[in-house]
């Protein structure tokens, strides 16, 4: 193998593929390389753990054709180093070592037979359904922050991907919160029922990371077996085993009905709640939310409140639009933080029914956005 390509262009591919990349205490060594090919023309680019995925093409003058894998962290570290220039990469098959030359730098780095890489399956010739890249990218950023890390409830840390007809929907839950989003496909799916898929969110991730533009067409494939999903970009290919595991029923989660309704400006509120983590995090990162609900002619306010003993105390208040009863509740303000930035909107809506139930979050003019926060007993309060 002997290829050119660009410096930029490597670094670019490196960085996107290497989260894929199995830690080095993997069993097989292999996993913790990258697989560098000769395709068509180009340079593939690619690094999977086993349940991710990740190839990515760039252009380059191909001299000869050829495959090697080599340690990721080792490449990316040299390749990011190297000048903006042209950078010529060869195989010696022989020695199974690659050279690495560019501007006056000349580096040689073992590695091992690409024949030892897994094989990353290439997605078929239907794609089951096809989507914009910038109604991906928010569909995946409204919602896979409320995923669990936690692995010892696998089913968590994935998202509920539901394909039916024209629509995509994609839920989340880490059993404190739970985010929804759904979107409009480019074109109804092909399958005649609708599909439904547990896609882990760290997989989900690397797919917004991969799509360059908004204007990007990403296609969703299913393979034959239904174990992994497939998303396609001009540039790249992202490959996802799904979880087995059933996600929890999230439909009976949302509420129905409401008590009190506030209206507010989203980036006052975010500001309230950034002062008060301040002293929230003496506290279990719980925020007092006061809603007062204005009578006659007088305006609703919200007031936002944290205390630590050790550090003292924060409160805001701000206006907003209320209706129902007056009440206090309590929040975890990460999640606050999270759900309304998450909402992208300059006013955001949420419903409560009382001080032990989920409050809903929604953005406003934007139907499609579901956020709800599970609530925190206050002190003092009786949690029966």
């Amino acid at each position: 193998m002997r290829v050119q390509c660009l410096q930029e262009n490597l670094a670019r591919a490196l960085s996107l593929v290497s989260r894929a990349v199995a830690p080095r205490t993997a069993t097989l060594p292999v996993l913790t390389h990258v697989l560098l090919a000769t395709d068509n023309g180009r340079l593939k680019v690619a690094a999977t753990n086993l349940e991710v995925g990740v190839v990515y093409w760039i252009g380059a003058k191909v001299e000869s054709d050829g495959a090697i894998t080599v340690p990721a962290r080792t490449l990316s570290e040299l390749v990011t180093l190297l000048p903006a220039d042209k950078v010529d990469l060869e195989l010696n098959v022989r020695t199974q070592t690659l050279r690495v030359q560019c501007g006056r730098t000349d580096t040689t780095i073992k590695g091992i037979d690409a024949q030892e890489f897994p094989i990353i399956p290439s997605p078929g010739e239907q794609p089951l359904a096809r989507i914009s890249g910038s109604a991906l990218k928010k569909l995946i950023s409204q919602v896979v922050f409320a995923a669990a890390t936690d692995e010892s409830r696998p089913a968590l840390t994935g998202v509920l991907t539901k394909l039916d007809g024209e629509r995509i929907i994609m839920v989340a839950t880490d059993g404190f919160r739970l985010s929804k989003r759904e979107e409009k496909l480019l074109e109804a799916i092909t399958s005649d029922a609708p599909v439904t898929m547990l896609i882990p969110a760290k997989a989900l991730q690397e797919v917004s990371r991969v799509i360059e533009s908004e204007e990007d067409v990403v296609f969703i494939h299913l393979t034959a077996s239904h174990g992994q999903a497939m998303f396609q970009t001009p540039r790249a290919n992202v490959v996802a085993q799904l979880i087995d595991q059933k996600f929890p029923p999230w439909e009976a989660i949302v509420p129905q009905r409401y008590e009190t309704r506030v209206t507010i400006n989203a980036a006052e509120m975010l500001k309230a709640c950034r002062q008060a983590s301040i002293f929230a995090r003496e506290s279990a990162d719980m925020v007092r939310l006061g809603i007062h609900v204005g009578e006659d002619l007088e305006p609703g306010k919200v007031t936002v409140s944290a205390r630590a003993d050790e550090t003292g105390e924060n409160c805001s208040e701000l206006e907003a639009i209320t209706s129902g009863k007056s009440m206090e509740i309590g929040f975890n303000v990460r999640y606050l933080i999270e759900g309304i930035s998450a909402a992208d909107s300059p006013q955001v809506v949420m419903d409560l029914i009382q001080p032990r139930s989920p409050a809903v979050l929604r953005a406003i003019g934007d139907e499609h956005y579901l956020h709800i926060i599970m609530p925190m007993n206050l002190p003092g309060s009786n949690p029966t």
